[in-house]
This record gives C-alpha cells, structure tokens and sequence, in this order.
C-alpha cells in the first residue's frame, strides 16, 4: 500500500518559511534515526547534551527521504534532499501549525497529574474502531514531543489525541495553542512536581492552562478532585462552551456507581444522564474506572458512538511501562510481573499498591519493587515514608527499594518487609533473584528516571542479566 504524503517539501517549507533543496514527500516525521523508518523526514534538534545533526548521515543511511536541518549545518546534507531552517525546534512548532490548520480532526488533549497516558491511550483505542486517529505516541507530552505529536497528524485524520505534560506554571500554554483542541480533559490533580510548585493548588492552575486552547469546546473535569471547582471557573474563563464531570461524586456528570476489580481488570458500572452503562476494562487497577469515565465523555463530546466505545474498552492492549502484567515462567511455575515502571508520584504509587493488594499470589507473596519518586521537592522525605501505610494496608509481604529518597521508606518499614535496598537498579538485582518464587505476584514503580525499566526488561528477559547478577 503507498502511504499518502504527510509532508511534501512545498508544504513544509511554506510552514517553516524555509528553503527546500529538491523536491520530496514525506510519509512520517522522525527525530530519531533508531525508529526511523523509510519516507520519513529526519529534524534534527539540538539540546545542551545532544546534536541530530551528528546523525543525519544516518538518517538517510535508513531511508529517510529528506532532513530539516539548521542554517549553520547545512553542509550536513551533503547534496541530499532536505530542508534549511532557522531553528530545527521552531520548524517542529511550525509544522505543527500548519498541521493543525490543514485538519478538520476532532481534537482532544489531556493533562494531569496521573493518567494522562492511560487515559489518551484508552481513547485512541476507542477511536481508532470509528475512524483515522493520530495521536501521541508513547508520551511525547512535552515542549517537543508535542509539536512533533502534532505535526505527525494527516490532513484527513477523524481525531487528534495529544497528550500535554508540564513541570513548571507556564509550559501548557504555548502547547495547548498548537493542538487546539476540541476537547480539554483533566484527569486529576496531585503533589506531583512538587520541587516546582509552591502548593496543589499551584499544579492545579497551571494544568488549567489546558482549556486556553479550547476556543468554545468542551472541558472534561474529574468531579473527585477538591480542586473541581477552580478547574470548572478556570475553564468558564477561557471560554469552554460545556463542562462535563466525571468520577464517583454524586454530581458528575458521567458517573462512577460501582467497579468490581480482579486481577485481569475491572467491571464497571456508571451513568450518563439517565443512562446505565456497563463494561469492562481489561487493565488491572481500579483508576482505570476513572481512566475509562473521562474516555467516554470525550468519545460524546467529540460526535462518536458511545456504545460502541464501551465495548472497545474491553480490548485495550497492555499498555508497557503503565501495568501491563506479564506471566514469566520461573523455578517450578510463573510468576506474575506487573510493570508499572514508567512514572510515580504519591498518588500513582498508592494506586500501583492498592492494585497489587488486589492481586491473589498463586501460592506466593505479594513484592513491590519500588523506586524514588523525583521532583517532589520539601515533601518527598514524608511522601516516601508515607508509602508504608500503603504497603500495609495492602498486605505487601516484601519490599524492594531503589534510590537514596527511598531510604525514608526503609526506615518506617517493618524489618521483615524489607528485602534490601539499594542506589541502583543493577546493584539490587541479585537480591531480587535470590528472593524471588514461583507463585510471587510482584509489581514495579518508580519515576522513569530511576530506571527500574530495566529490572522489568531482566525479569522478562532472563538472558540480558548480567552473569555477576544470575549468579553464574
């Protein structure tokens, strides 16, 4: 099948008021040679530790048919097709634009604390089975990876889902403006990022920024959070023409009545106006009931079929890094891994617990292998020792810490909970392997700068440990 053009070089140098050397069409956009495939654009960004330019050789090498790069590197095309610019970041923005401009997509873009990914791949998903979606990939929520998201999405896609991050007050809003959505979702409100902020309140504002963007759509809200009201105000300001809630409060509008989890998923019951809905979600965790309630009030407010969305939700795929739960042969049986090793803060870290709480080892224990939570700033020393409660209250019969913040966690825990701690991911495993027995159910978290991905890679794939960490 031929891919229809994403980006031809008249376009995108009309975008980016860039000279265009040659004549070419693009099928994608990439700024990675490593997942480049073939038609691609190549942008080269420049950061403090980085220069694409360095591997625009590479990019062509792998089949790219063009590369966006500076004036002052424009040597590196060495007679290839491509494109000068002023700013390789700028040209992402520009073409974002002109992306955005050229659509007649139903946008949604969601913010929050916790999630924001879950909840867009959810809705990707669902809309993916009633027409073309682009969405986010992975979570390209940043200051690049969503002008990139965006320019990545064709003329004639239905949908547009876009993904929105921040660490600081301030950083949504010139992303909002490109992505323009229709559709404004806030997932929740927590203490994440907290080494920039002075309050919760300060986080909720700035997530605010998200409905900047709306020009007369419709803001989703969750209706649990005690900042609901000063979302609601905030999206009253910038012009929403609807609010929509949702969550388990008596008032929202899409209504949480009851969810019944187990250890593959949830059963979920909720109302929409006068309208019972049931359905399932086959991701473990009982935020996902959250997760899915935002979905369905955006898959209204965008014109698509509800009906047909709850059926979808029940055949998401796992989602790595965000709790897929993986079965690992291991000594006489399996053991069962869940890896939610992407991201963590107070709140994802209580719920990533409460999930494997519900989880019943198969003659086993229940282990938690858990790294700092970063950028929590004065709270972090009292948001980890803060863990123990939920370590108890779900009935985690051992504990494996990384990261020097984790130390609070080991001084409140019991001794005999404590497996070890350690600074690294590489320095705790041999532990893990020691401790570890067939029937264990066992669930991964940290901040992904921690790097616990690792250990999810090491148990999955036994192979890639280190002899010194196997024990040979």
């Amino acid at each position: 099948m031929t891919l229809a053009p994403l980006w031809t070089s008249a376009d995108a140098a009309e975008a980016t008021h860039g000279h265009a050397t040659g004549s070419w069409a693009a099928t994608g956009i990439s700024i990675d040679t490593r997942t480049l495939e073939a038609g691609d654009l190549f942008i080269a960004l420049a950061g403090p530790n980085f220069d694409g330019h360095k591997f625009v050789p590479a990019a062509f090498e792998a089949g790219a048919v063009a590369a966006v790069v500076s004036k002052k590197n424009s040597d590196t095309l060495n007679g290839n097709p491509g494109l000068i610019v002023a700013d390789t970041l700028e040209a992402i923005r520009d073409l974002a634009f002109m992306a955005r401009s050229r659509s007649v997509a139903k946008v949604t873009a969601i913010t929050g604390s916790v999630g924001k990914t879950g909840t867009k791949e959810a809705l990707a998903h669902v809309l993916s089975r009633q027409g073309d979606v682009s969405y986010s990939r992975s979570s390209l929520n940043n200051h690049w990876g969503v002008p990139l998201s965006v320019a990545r999405m064709p003329a004639e896609a239905d949908y547009g889902v876009f993904e929105i991050g921040m660490n600081h007050a301030g950083e949504i809003t010139p992303l909002v403006a490109l992505a323009r959505p229709d559709v404004a979702i806030v997932t929740a409100i927590a203490p994440a990022h907290m080494e920039f902020f002075n309050s919760v309140e300060d986080i909720a504002r700035a997530k605010a920024e998200i409905f900047s963007g709306l020009e007369g759509g419709t803001a989703i809200i969750n209706r649990d959070t005690e900042f609901f009201d000063l979302l609601a105000q905030c999206a009253s300001e910038s012009g929403a023409s609807g609010i929509v809630s949702f969550g388990r409060h008596a008032g929202a509008d899409m209504r949480l009545m009851e969810c019944i989890s187990d250890a593959s998923g949830n059963n979920i019951e909720a109302r929409w106006k006068d309208r019972q809905l049931a359905f399932r979600v086959d991701q473990p965790g009982v935020h996902w009931a959250n997760n899915s309630l935002a979905v369905l009030a955006s898959v209204i407010a965008m014109g698509g079929n509800l009906e047909k969305a709850t059926g979808d939700l029940s055949t998401l795929p796992p989602l790595p890094g965000r709790g897929a739960v993986h079965v690992i042969p291991w000594g006489d049986g399996n053991i069962r891994l869940i890896d939610d090793s992407y991201n963590a803060n107070p709140e994802s870290m209580a719920a990533a617990l409460k999930t494997l709480g519900h989880m019943e080892p198969d003659g086993g224990r229940r282990i938690a292998i858990l790294g700092d939570m970063l950028e929590l700033g004065d709270i972090s020393a009292a948001s980890h020792a803060g863990l123990r409660d939920h370590v108890e209250e779900n009935t985690i019969d051992m504990v494996f810490l990384v990261g020097s913040e984790m130390s609070a966690l080991s001084g409140a825990l019991e001794g005999s909970r404590l497996g070890a701690i350690a600074n690294t991911s590489e320095a705790l495993m041999p532990q893990i392997l020691a401790n570890l027995q067939a029937g264990d159910v066992v669930t991964v978290k940290a901040s992904n700068g921690i790097g616990l991905g690792r250990i999810v890679d090491a148990l999955i794939n036994p192979q890639t440990i280190p002899r010194a960490a196997n024990g040979d």
